[in-house]
């Protein structure tokens, strides 16, 4: 059994995650919400007509947050796949908390 200084524990996830969604990455590739909308527009166009409505943003974020969740249930797990997940779940937040500021204003 492994030490509890081995494991990865919640707040550790959770500090990963942050610095992923709030560090060089925003930098780097903009806000989540630019990002995803980007990844939106590349998938509407590569699935054309076979949608029924246009991938969103925040559809982006729960789709790559279930490409997390698969990866996790193929039973090589690896603690990077759930930082991942918190960090995509929040930038899932992040759109939809921004969508509302938007109709609230």
């Amino acid at each position: 059994m492994k030490e509890e200084s081995q494991t990865v524990k919640r707040e550790e996830v959770l500090l990963r995650a942050k610095d992923c969604v709030c560090g060089d990455r925003e930098q780097d590739y903009g806000s989540p919400g630019r990002n995803f909308e980007t990844i939106a527009g590349l998938w509407n166009a590569y699935l054309g007509d076979r949608l029924a409505e246009p991938v969103q943003p925040h559809d982006v974020a729960a789709m790559l947050a279930l490409l997390k969740i698969a990866r996790i249930s193929s039973g090589h797990v690896k603690a990077d796949n759930w930082v991942d997940l918190a960090g995509y779940a929040a930038c899932g937040g992040e759109i939809e908390i921004e969508k509302e500021e938007k109709r609230n204003a």
